[in-house]
């Protein structure tokens, strides 16, 4: 009988320490999962940014060089093409992101 009490009231005690364990994580998950879309918020938030800085310089670049003036013959020149080179291919592949969703 001795031997019932002791084996009911550690049972007891080991299924309120789960269960205290359990609704303790349960928390730390819930407080995890604010964190990580507050963070995915501020990165989309960052992306679009980025995105409209990215555009911006294309735009700005198509203007400067409307006319062709930069001539890729000069160190000028090779610089401005070489930075549209750039911007186009990231104007490129955020269009392509934009695209897929």
């Amino acid at each position: 009988m001795l031997f019932l009490i002791i084996t009911n009231i550690l049972l007891l005690g080991v299924s309120t320490y789960l269960g205290y364990r359990v609704w303790y994580l349960a928390g730390v998950v819930g407080d995890i999962q604010e964190q990580t879309d507050d963070y995915v918020k501020a990165l989309e938030g960052t992306n679009e940014y980025m995105y409209d800085q990215i555009v911006q310089a294309y735009e700005n670049m198509k203007r400067i060089d409307h006319l062709g003036a930069f001539e890729s013959e000069d160190e000028a020149g090779t610089t401005f093409s070489m930075l549209s080179e750039v911007i186009t291919n990231l104007k490129e592949q955020f269009d392509a992101e934009s695209q897929e969703k």
